[in-house]
């Protein structure tokens, strides 16, 4: 079979792409607990992957495939991680740190729907409000923008929440999920 130098470029890039975008998605599925899909997920993965590499061997000789599959291997890392950030599945526990310790920051956020859990800390200049809070992956960027709106010196760090057993934030979930 005789394919134009160009197409063939083309092809061995979006091979790659694809192939990576995947990977991504398949690492997050698998972090995020969803190991059958993740598995299902890797079968095309690896069909996509040999089909991949079978033509840039097969042509070996020309450069500009293997250029074509790097470059396509670095822009599926770009289109995973976008596609990531869309996805965002799971939960995240966000701390947030105020100057504030009258408790109106965690009123405020509580009116806002979040659920929070709040005590009084010590920092490197007194008294400090610290709150936690945990919610969707998908309202993590909303919270950042409501805490700066409410408390433009607040501190705020996020990570991902692994395991989440028990609270009032679960038993609400639970609720709403019987009653849909």
């Amino acid at each position: 079979m005789d394919i134009h130098p160009l197409l063939l470029v083309l092809i061995i890039f979006s091979i790659s792409l694809s192939f990576v975008t995947l990977s991504t998605i398949r690492m997050i599925l698998t972090l995020k607990g969803y190991q059958y899909s993740a598995a299902a997920l890797s079968v095309l993965e690896v069909v996509i992957n040999i089909l991949g590499l079978g033509l840039v061997l097969d042509n070996i000789a020309n450069v500009q495939n293997l250029l074509a599959y790097a470059f396509g291997f670095a822009a599926g890392i770009v289109v995973g991680s976008k596609i990531e950030d869309k996805l965002s599945l799971g939960y995240v526990t966000a701390t947030v740190i105020s100057q504030d310790n009258s408790g109106a920051l965690a009123v405020q956020l509580r009116e806002k729907g979040y659920g929070v859990t709040d005590w009084e800390t010590n920092g490197y200049e007194g008294k400090r409000s610290s709150l936690q809070i945990l919610m969707p992956k998908k309202q993590e960027l909303k919270l950042y923008k409501t805490v700066k709106e409410l408390d433009p010196n607040a501190f705020v760090v996020a990570y991902d929440a692994k395991t989440i057993y028990g609270g009032f934030w679960i038993r609400a979930i639970k609720k709403r999920n019987m009653v849909h």
